[in-house]
């Protein structure tokens, strides 16, 4: 079975055969859900959550590799053996046994759950883990033992159930194993589960999003659950003052001053390294937050993101080839969904910050963005949606200082929209939006490259320079939202002042201190909890970074018409 995706002068085709062995584990998530296996196994997508955690515990004891395994002709008794692996050429697959057990001539394999037992005691277990015993099973006769049965130790039970392994229970597996290659030689991933009680539990749920695929794709007109996971507990760790050192010792990140450690952070809570200027980063520490999926991102010291390092890329590699191929025939669609989001959430942050000025231009300055935002849905072309957002934009910032409260005491020169300047910016209010605007795109790079994506290659933004296009597509929808209304947050607040400025002929820079000020509220606007627009559940904007890049993968993808930008109401 072939792929093919076509690009004027490039293709794609390429096999899809499934790789030769197949692991026994994959068999049991492609009876619990094809889906999860389509994901987990051929998209090589992983993510922990509390059930695997739990798994990992339970088999702490018969992960550790222990015990020997005699060959089935030699005279020692084979007595047990741990974490057992074993493979077939002539069945094509390899596992893994948890533990071995022999007696009387036979071996005995032992797989160990983290679940409890099925409540229907007629089943006495589970279809998904009987397959995969009946796999360890195989293989062990496949290598000569006798082996006629096995057990399953549900931890969750405190309980053995044993299992023959009768000429029924082989054809069934052997028929799911047909099916499961058969799956994983589709182009395309099985589609979600309609309302399943199976996807709460799953560790993929946050990566699959069942309920809001299949509402956009009007397969289910329930409302979506809240199934994406709650935000993690980890989150970033900002080093701004210049010469400091960050290195690692016992699992946890050590920044230091001239030797002497000025913090700790456990590596457990670190989500982002951020480096401003001139701030030294160990080799061990590299390598352990690679190895952790901790992204390192640099930042010039007045904030201009610079780069990141990570681990390996994703192994996403379809959704890669369809960002490719859809970015250069053109998605016209997506361009206007964003940049139509773009211009009504300016008109939302314009409507409900008004403090001073003339409430007639107020509205007009509104009647006009509601104008642009409904002829960017038609615009024909990049060039002519980019006008359109040109002109939104010069609406929304003639009107910025309306939100502002009118004695705010910044030095410099007063903020006016003459077209937004950087490099330096002339006044303070460019200099807080363009550092925002910084930790924006700096966010959507590091969840770009999270789920698959090339952040590179975009849709709206064209990819040239060396600009994170695809970051700085997702980013526009969230610049009114995120970035602008923590500026107007700092200044109306008084949190930011004169003195957390530095004017230097005409440019204007934050201060350390003034640094710390803007990273506080950022971070802290990205833990504000939101009604999302479409699915109608609470979520952070650190969630909805992801959820919308998720989206938009799925739009690609074809598991959904169209993209569906983020617009408050």
């Amino acid at each position: 079975m072939t792929s093919e995706i076509e690009v004027p002068g490039v293709s794609f085709a390429d096999e899809l055969d499934p790789p030769e062995f197949v692991p026994a584990r994959m068999l049991t998530q492609f009876l619990y859900c094809s889906r999860l296996f389509y994901l987990e196994w051929v998209n090589q997508q992983w993510d922990d959550n509390f059930h695997t955690a739990q798994g990992e515990y339970v088999h702490r004891a018969v992960d550790r590799i222990g015990g020997a395994a005699p060959a089935p002709d030699d005279d020692n008794p084979f007595l047990e053996a741990r974490s057992l692996k074993l493979s077939s050429e002539k069945l094509g697959l390899v596992a893994v046994v948890d533990l071995v057990e022999g007696k009387d001539g036979e071996v005995h394999p032992v797989d160990y759950k983290k679940a409890k037992l099925p409540k229907d005691l007629a089943l006495q277990t589970w279809e998904s883990h009987r397959a995969q015993l009946c796999v360890a099973g195989l293989l062990l006769r496949e290598a000569g033992y006798v082996c006629t049965s096995g057990s399953i130790y549900y931890a969750g039970s405190k309980r053995r159930v044993e299992v023959n392994f009768d000429e029924e229970l082989i054809d069934q597996t052997m028929s799911a194993l047909e099916e499961l290659r058969e799956t994983a030689s589709l182009p395309e991933a099985p589609p979600p589960l309609v309302d399943s009680p199976k996807c709460p539990d799953c560790s993929l749920v946050g990566i699959c999003l069942p309920d809001e695929v299949n509402l956009l794709a009007e397969i289910s007109k329930e409302t979506p659950r809240r199934l994406v996971p709650r935000d993690p507990q980890s989150r970033p760790v900002y080093v701004t003052g210049q010469g400091m050192r960050v290195g690692k010792a016992k699992g946890r990140l050590q920044i230091k001053k001239d030797r002497e450690v000025v913090q700790e952070v456990r590596l457990l809570d670190v989500s982002q390294l951020c480096l401003y200027g001139n701030v030294q980063v160990s080799s061990q520490c590299i390598r352990e937050l690679m190895g952790r999926d901790v992204p390192i991102c640099w930042f010039s010291f007045g904030g201009w993101f610079a780069g990141m390092a990570t681990g390996l890329p994703s192994k996403h590699v379809e959704l890669r080839r369809r960002q490719v191929g859809r970015s250069s025939v053109g998605r016209m669609d997506i361009s206007r969904a964003i940049v139509r989001s773009k211009i009504l959430n300016s008109r939302t942050l314009l409507r409900r910050n008004f403090k001073i000025g003339d409430e007639t231009e107020h509205q007009r300055t509104l009647a006009s963005l509601k104008y642009l935002g409904k002829k960017a849905e038609t615009a024909p072309t990049i060039p002519e949606l980019m006008g359109i957002e040109g002109a939104a934009a010069r609406d929304y910032f003639s009107s910025f200082n309306s939100m502002l409260r009118g004695e705010h005491g910044l030095p410099g020169r007063p903020f006016s929209f003459e077209g937004r300047n950087r490099r330096p910016p002339l006044d303070p209010i460019n200099c807080l939006l363009s550092y925002c605007y910084a930790l924006l795109t700096k966010e959507l790079t590091v969840v770009a490259h999270a789920i698959g994506f090339d952040p590179y290659i975009g849709f709206f933004h064209k990819p040239r320079f060396g600009r994170p296009a695809l970051a700085l597509d997702l980013a526009e929808e969230f610049r009114p939202l995120v970035a602008d209304s923590v500026v107007i947050t700092l200044i109306n607040n008084d949190e930011i002042r004169a003195s957390d400025f530095v004017v230097r002929s005409e440019g204007v820079a934050l201060t350390d201190a003034g640094k710390k000020k803007v990273l506080g509220a950022y971070e802290r606007r990205l833990d504000v909890e939101i009604i999302h627009p479409v699915f109608d559940y609470k979520i952070t904007y650190r969630r909805v970074f992801e959820l919308q890049a998720r989206l938009l993968a799925a739009t690609l993808l074809d598991e959904v018409a169209e993209y569906t930008p983020f617009s408050t109401r």
